[in-house]
């Protein structure tokens, strides 16, 4: 029997990405808590921890820039409203692939159509076999 292939939309992609930034940071910083003898090394942890929290609320307030400007929908599988960046992507709740351009309707589930360059060769691609 084939795997199903599961999509995730982009928006929930880097969010994940954010949230990981701030348990490596714990993490980290766990690890300078159990070198506290060496001094260097645990100020070095704490700082290297830091910074990874603090690069994850700028990637958690970038997401949310770009949340904003993101195109809310209504999922067609779910009924759910949920938001798109870009030409193809996921809904957020039911993992449905989605697309706004009507001339991928239909095709395989590609994230690459996001790029101009390979959603022009596709086209392409599609009038020539017609």
């Amino acid at each position: 029997m084939a795997d199903k292939l599961v999509y995730s939309s982009k928006i929930n992609k880097i969010r994940s990405f954010a949230l990981i930034l701030i348990f490596v940071g714990f993490a980290v910083m766990y690890g300078g808590i159990l070198s506290k003898k060496i001094e260097w090394l645990m100020l070095t942890l704490f700082l290297l921890g830091v910074m990874f929290i603090l690069l994850s609320c700028v990637v958690y307030f970038w997401i949310g820039m770009l949340s904003t400007k993101a195109v809310p929908i209504i999922c067609p599988s779910c009924e759910k409203p949920t938001k798109m960046l870009g030409k193809v992507d996921a809904c957020m709740h039911c993992k449905q692939p989605l697309t706004l351009d009507k001339d991928l309707e239909g095709f395989e589930f590609d994230e690459r159509y996001n790029k101009r360059k390979f959603r022009n060769a596709a086209k392409a691609k599609i009038k020539d076999d017609q």
